[in-house]
């Protein structure tokens, strides 16, 4: 509490007055004190600080929750350590925060005030977890399926529709449930995915050109002529990236011909394409796992990615990739029947 209030007094002017009760005279299991700020002008804010020692992203509401009577106030949590997750889940409920390593938002609408600073993003004293990153293959599979598939479905079901372990499954959904990505009824199947967050979860850990092999090529002719060769073709491949992206919520003309393949070298033989390190406009990937080549659609008899692969590997493409992602989600959002099974 006392860092809290150094870091308020540091950051508000001068004229700003601030007045602290404290918990010693709290009933027990209510907030960790009452701050009452007041502007020049006279107006005041009660801010209910909730000092915790762990904070979960499942665990926001709840916590917010037992404010009972001082709803009134605005809520704000304190803690060591508040991760990424946790300060979204945070701002989503209108709770401000802070946190020891200076992590700090604060926003109010009489008096008007804003303050956001940025502490560590990853926590500096770490808990042991079975699970700590959605990085790697089998974290990919599980994803995708946890996004291409509509819940319920219990642990067995997600196993045996991605052909991961159930030791897998286990562990990237006790992740995903710790972080408030997904919700199970009690000792019951996974009742909801939230699959745009997870997707954004992923892709800090995956990236699209470090955990993939790729090689770019030149198509002299250009994409038209790739397409009819891809659409001839009778070999393994699924296009992702601004291609198939444009499908359903294009932002500009595609610069990029982004094709999985199973093999970099006999792809580019087979699509007679030379190898080029400026002005490719066709990049070749061998996927990290072959879960990039399940669930595809097709449109004008070529073969795409699911729009869950695509959707990652956009947000971890550079350029105007994170736009298109964006906007990608967006028409996802809006048409979930479309792609989600």
């Amino acid at each position: 509490m006392a860092a809290f209030e150094d870091a308020l007094r540091l950051r508000l002017p001068e004229s700003w007055t601030l007045a602290t009760e404290r918990e010693s005279r709290m009933p027990p299991g209510r907030p960790a004190a009452l701050v009452r700020l007041r502007s020049p002008e006279g107006v005041e804010s009660l801010l209910v600080v909730v000092a915790k020692s762990l904070v979960e992203p499942r665990g926001v509401r709840a916590i917010l929750d037992q404010l009972g009577r001082w709803s009134e106030g605005q809520p704000v949590v304190v803690a060591p350590f508040l991760s990424p997750r946790a300060r979204e889940e945070l701002v989503d409920a209108g709770a401000g925060y802070a946190d020891a390593t200076g992590n700090l938002r604060l926003a109010l609408e009489k008096p008007a005030l804003f303050l956001e600073t940025t502490g560590a993003a990853a926590n500096p004293w770490p808990e042991q977890r079975p699970l700590r990153s959605l990085k790697g293959p089998t974290a990919a599979r599980v994803i995708r399926g946890l996004c291409d598939f509509r819940p319920p479905y219990g642990i067995r079901e997600v196993a045996e529709r991605t052909g991961a372990s159930l030791a897998s499954v286990s562990r990237v959904v006790e992740l995903a449930d710790h972080e408030a990505l997904l919700s199970r009824e009690a000792r019951g199947p996974i009742a909801i995915v939230d699959w745009e967050k997870l997707i954004r979860r992923w892709a800090n850990d995956y990236s699209f050109t470090e955990s993939n092999q790729t090689a770019t090529f030149l198509e002299p002719r250009g994409f038209q002529a790739l397409m009819d060769k891809l659409g001839s073709s009778d070999w393994t491949y699924a296009v992702t990236g601004s291609l198939t992206a444009s499908q359903v919520a294009p932002i500009a003309a595609p610069r990029l011909a982004t094709v999985y393949v199973e093999d970099l070298r006999a792809a580019a033989d087979a699509l007679e394409l030379r190898e080029a390190s400026t002005g490719a406009n066709v990049l070749l990937v061998e996927p990290l796992d072959s879960v990039a080549f399940e669930r595809t659609w097709e449109a004008g008899g070529i073969t795409l990615a699911a729009l869950s692969q695509v959707a990652a590997d956009l947000l971890t493409s550079p350029g105007r990739g994170s736009a298109e992602a964006d906007q990608l989600l967006k028409w996802m959002r809006g048409n979930e029947d479309a792609w989600r099974a």
